[in-house]
């Protein structure tokens, strides 16, 4: 007699568990609310998508994490065997690019003859064999159901809310970073970018009085100590950053011979080498105007930074000129003819 499981989810557990029964040759439906229904973290149709870092930690078995790897690669998870083949350089860390990643685990799962997809947001708990491998971005609907489920006034679920952000390679200003690894292990895949103290202190300062974005829904004000964003960290104290994602040591300036005063780190997000993300930034900021240049070509630094909204004026301004003077000259030229 077959077995037949429910899976509810397809990020990285969801996907690893249809994929590890169904190899086992069981049948396993499985449920993704995805493309129909989105959240404001996803934005691809794809399975085991990464919505915040792409590293998935340290790779050398020297550490737990890096074990565990590989305990799984010798148990053929889907996971890791994807991460694998789209791994960027990441010195001792496993980091992949996103999007080929998830692709790649997509393609994975839709092909297994064991398989059957189920498009569409669940909201109840079918009968049978069921395992939810919801995670943090549960729909609405379905957290009331696990709610009443389990017991409301037992219960508590929290999904940490922040944000990850993403440059691109082009934006940096490679006269003053460098690339290296900490204490020069492995090869020299990080993009380092030094800050003397006067730079930290006004980059610091100015992270302290960054306007947030409102939270949502349960999470209120709690934030998960593992994974904390850096505004968080920064109103701990002025020297918390420096000794956690902005931490200098074992990254000697080339150019000075010493270590700066703290470093922002950037890593490879994409195969190609030109999205990077900032190493151990999570944030929960309102608006974004961090830009390498103005208009006037002026370069932005740790001590010119500005977080308000783009202005209307900025955003708007320069297209309509644009527009205008191209209807002026094409009337000019009508009426010269």
């Amino acid at each position: 007699m077959s077995m037949n499981v429910t899976v509810i989810g397809a990020g990285l557990a969801g996907s690893e568990c249809a994929w590890q029964l169904a190899q086992r040759g069981i049948q396993v439906e499985l449920h993704e609310m995805k493309p129909e229904k989105m959240t404001p973290a996803h934005t691809t149709e794809y399975f085991a998508e990464l919505c915040c870092s792409n590293s998935l930690r340290g790779a050398g078995l020297e550490n737990a994490v890096g074990l565990l790897k590989e305990e799984l690669r010798r148990l053929d998870s889907l996971i890791l065997r994807c991460a694998d083949a789209t791994r960027v350089p990441a010195g001792g860390a496993l980091a992949v690019d996103r999007h080929g990643f998830a692709r790649m685990v997509t393609e994975a799962i839709r092909s297994h003859p064991n398989i059957t997809i189920i498009d569409g947001e669940v909201t109840d708990i079918p009968e049978g064999e069921v395992l939810v491998a919801t995670g943090p971005l549960t729909s609405d609907a379905f957290a009331e159901t696990l709610l009443k489920l389990l017991g409301r006034e037992n219960t508590t679920l929290s999904f940490f809310d922040a944000a990850a952000p993403l440059v691109s390679f082009e934006s940096v200003d490679m006269e003053s970073a460098y690339f290296a690894s900490r204490y020069d292990k492995g090869t020299p895949d990080y993009i380092n970018c030094p800050m003397e103290k006067d730079e930290y202190l006004a980059f610091w300062k100015a992270l302290t009085e960054a306007r947030e974005a409102p939270v949502h829904g349960f999470e209120d004000g709690q934030v998960f100590e593992g994974c904390m964003p850096v505004e968080v960290m920064a109103r701990r104290g002025e020297d918390t950053l420096r000794y956690g994602p902005l931490k200098p040591r074992g990254l000697k300036d080339p150019k000075t011979g010493r270590e700066p005063y703290a470093v922002v780190q950037l890593r490879k997000d994409n195969a190609q080498g030109s999205i990077y993300n900032l190493v151990g930034y999570l944030c929960r900021w309102k608006h974004i105007y961090l830009c390498y240049q103005s208009m006037s070509h002026t370069k932005m630094t740790p001590t010119r930074i500005e977080w308000e909204r783009l202005a209307k004026k900025d955003a708007y301004g320069v297209p309509a000129t644009l527009i205008i003077g191209g209807i002026v000259g094409i009337l000019v030229s009508i009426f010269l003819k």
